[in-house]
């Protein structure tokens, strides 16, 4: 990452079910808009599960987005400092020392075990927020 570029991260516990989709959402949203040396995108989780949630990446597939091939993981403190933005999605207390990092809780249900209207309910609200905040900082650049 370079230090002009505009860095996203999206955190929760697991990483297995919203940030994943913000992350994907992310990615679509940077390549749509042809953004691809302006932002970068970081994902993670304070403790990550083994996988993706089935009823996440089946309602992701329902919209053509592929996620079953990616693995949780976790994010360190310092890669998350480096954000802009940093979005949790309800589930963390996640604590930042760098300034400059502006921590946004999406405050959003988490669709593990829950029915797919549920989730693609979920699913909806996170392309939307996505959305707006690449709108944001367009307007910013």
């Amino acid at each position: 990452m370079s230090d002009d570029q505009t860095q996203f991260g999206f955190v929760c516990v697991q990483n297995a079910g919203r940030s994943q989709m913000s992350t994907a959402f992310a990615e679509q949203e940077r390549e749509h808009r042809e953004l691809e040396d302006e932002v970068a995108i970081v994902t993670g989780g304070t403790d990550p599960a083994e996988h993706v949630h089935d009823e996440v990446v089946r309602v992701m597939d329902e919209i053509g987005i592929d996620v079953s091939n990616r693995t949780p993981q976790t994010v360190s403190t310092e890669t998350l400092e480096r954000c802009d933005v940093v979005a949790t999605m309800g589930c963390s207390t996640l604590e930042l020392d760098a300034d400059s990092v502006e921590v946004r809780d999406w405050a959003l249900d988490d669709p593990d075990g829950e029915d797919l209207d549920a989730v693609r309910a979920i699913r909806d609200d996170i392309e939307g927020r996505v959305s707006d905040l690449f709108d944001e900082f367009a307007d910013e650049a």
